[in-house]
């Protein structure tokens, strides 16, 4: 019997994965899967788990690369309603794991949410900001959390409580689970105010961002108070490049790809400013991207 039998309606082999992210370079997954329903998740979830393979979920893919060589077990996007359902019930929000976050900010402030603004501009999902417990300026994604509904590998569903130690400093007790929805609760403000505050972020976060039609991707955590932009600017790193792939100007912690870039000349730009910055700093970066 083959893996994705009596799948078939979501489920498909060798799905090119390009697309899917910023970078728009990588190769395809060995099994690719776009579940309707949490049913159809956990089921097809579940018998993956059982052949001990590996399930990964991609979301916005905007701080993935992914290499060139084909990306074995399965590959799960949570892009169905289901998955992505926004609720609002006074100061409480229920978020579905596979939201972008765009929307969910969009939400938020609509309905006078206070603290979702300050993410304004971040790309990304709300399952992917948990998972690394999302930190900007004043901001920690974890303090909203009242509970995630996440699924284990072996197709059963749990609830977690938002505590600290649930979402402690760039860890989540919710590594190896798939986050189906979040519950949030916030401090209410005009939504006129909080949309003013909101444009005024935006206009500074553009500036320094590369624009939404190159292809590119954030590189490092920040280290210690310093920004990791900071850090390889004193490195002498501005404008490296390995082939077609370099170092964006205006903030060097974003990588950006040209036409014909590969996955390995990224990789290798990572590994040198990673490498110099430790040798010329004695800081070592942790990498925000993820590497498949």
């Amino acid at each position: 019997m083959s893996l994705i039998s009596g799948f078939e309606h979501f489920t498909c082999e060798n799905h090119p994965l390009a697309s899917l992210t910023s970078l728009r370079f990588g190769a395809v997954a060995e099994y690719f899967a776009e579940p309707t329903t949490v049913q159809e998740l956990a089921s097809v979830v579940k018998r993956f788990s059982e052949q001990d393979l590996p399930v990964r979920i991609i979301g916005a893919g905007s701080n993935l690369l992914i290499r060139d060589e084909k990306v074995g077990g399965l590959v799960v996007q949570l892009s169905a309603p289901a998955f992505t359902s926004i609720d609002v019930d006074g100061t409480k929000m229920t978020v579905g794991g596979g939201s972008r976050l765009s929307h969910f900010v969009a939400s938020a402030v609509r309905d006078g949410m206070s603290g979702p603004h300050n993410l304004v501009g971040l790309p990304g999902t709300i399952g992917g900001a948990l998972y690394s417990d999302l930190e900007f300026p004043n901001v920690d994604v974890g303090t909203w959390v009242r509970s995630v509904e996440a699924l284990k590998r072996d197709g059963e569903r749990v609830t977690h409580g938002g505590d600290g130690e649930a979402f402690s400093h760039y860890q989540s007790s919710l590594q190896g689970q798939v986050i189906l929805s979040v519950d949030m609760e916030f401090e209410k403000e005009e939504s006129a105010a909080l949309t003013k505050r909101m444009q005024k972020l935006w206009i500074i976060r553009r500036a320094k961002r590369p624009p939404a039609d190159v292809n590119a991707a954030y590189i490092f955590r920040n280290h210690g108070g310093e920004s990791a932009a900071d850090l390889i600017e004193a490195a002498g790193l501005k404008g490296t490049a390995v082939d077609s792939v370099s170092l964006f100007d205006p903030d060097p912690n974003y990588l950006v790809a040209e036409a014909g870039a590969t996955a390995q000349q990224a990789v290798e730009l990572i590994e040198l400013v990673s490498n110099t910055v430790e040798q010329k700093l004695d800081v070592k970066l942790e990498r925000a991207i993820q590497i498949w």
